[in-house]
């Protein structure tokens, strides 16, 4: 009798041990540093806590886990209009975390899903309303306006963009090819240009150099007999120079002049 009384005294206390470690269990968590467990009691919100140890009431408190580290949310390819006709492909990144679990559990079903479908539709309004070329030459400008309209709209779920970067533009062959005659044409043109200022400048410096040897017309002659010594190093060749004016004028005021 005592027998069969001390086995199902055991056999309560072991069925109590049982029960107190599952609701041990159940009433103690451990959040790690990048949660926040949101605690809902009776189906309202109680509290926000964490981290650490975290103690509940079971069966009437639930804890929903909420990382707050930064997220990378990748959008994929989005074909867009811009707002010049041309039809380009587009990709983007954003980084944002969540600052308040309370309302990023309370105030939208999924922030994540949320997130992306704000970002892809922001991302397709933002290109359709920028030109090619601004997209091109301040992509930065871009990127400033998405996160500033993102972080908007996402503000009341509790989360924070911190940045959103258009990663890629795609754009048709035709444009490209388009493109690159556009570009060699520019380099063509500046070469021309550069090659004119080349030009011009040194004519202004051949004008000043001939204007100073009008001023001494022996300098004209010392260039010329310069010439004849660089060409002269060449004895392969027959070289017919002609004879400026000037020069002849000079032979004559020597000739004109009568020994004293």
């Amino acid at each position: 009798m005592l027998d069969a009384l001390f086995s199902s005294g055991g056999l309560v206390l072991l069925s109590l041990l049982i029960l107190l470690v599952v609701i041990l269990t159940a009433a103690i968590k451990i959040l790690p540093e990048w949660e926040r467990g949101v605690i809902l009691r009776l189906g309202r919100l109680s509290s926000v806590k964490g981290p650490g140890l975290v103690v509940i009431i079971p069966f009437i408190d639930r804890l929903i886990r909420v990382s707050i580290r930064v997220v990378t949310l990748d959008v994929p390819q989005q074909r867009v209009i811009t707002l010049d006709n041309v039809t380009i492909e587009v990709d983007a990144v954003v980084f944002y975390r969540v600052v308040d679990p309370a309302k990023s559990v309370v105030a939208v079903e999924d922030f994540r899903r949320a997130s992306f479908f704000v970002t892809q539709t922001t991302l397709r309004n933002v290109i359709g309303q920028s030109e090619m070329d601004e997209l091109l030459a301040r992509r930065e400008r871009i990127n400033e306006k998405l996160q500033v309209i993102i972080d908007e709209a996402t503000e009341p779920w509790g989360v924070k963009v911190g940045a959103v970067e258009v990663r890629d533009v795609r754009l048709p062959d035709t444009m490209q090819r388009a493109m690159a005659a556009q570009a060699e044409a520019e380099r063509v043109k500046r070469a021309k240009v550069i090659h004119a200022e080349g030009e011009y400048q040194a004519a202004q410096r051949l004008a000043e150099a001939a204007g100073r040897m009008a001023e001494q017309p022996a300098a004209l002659q010392l260039r010329y007999l310069q010439t004849l010594t660089e060409i002269a190093a060449e004895k392969n060749s027959t070289i017919i120079f002609p004879l400026p004016l000037e020069y002849l004028k000079g032979f004559e005021r020597l000739l004109g002049e009568k020994p004293k």
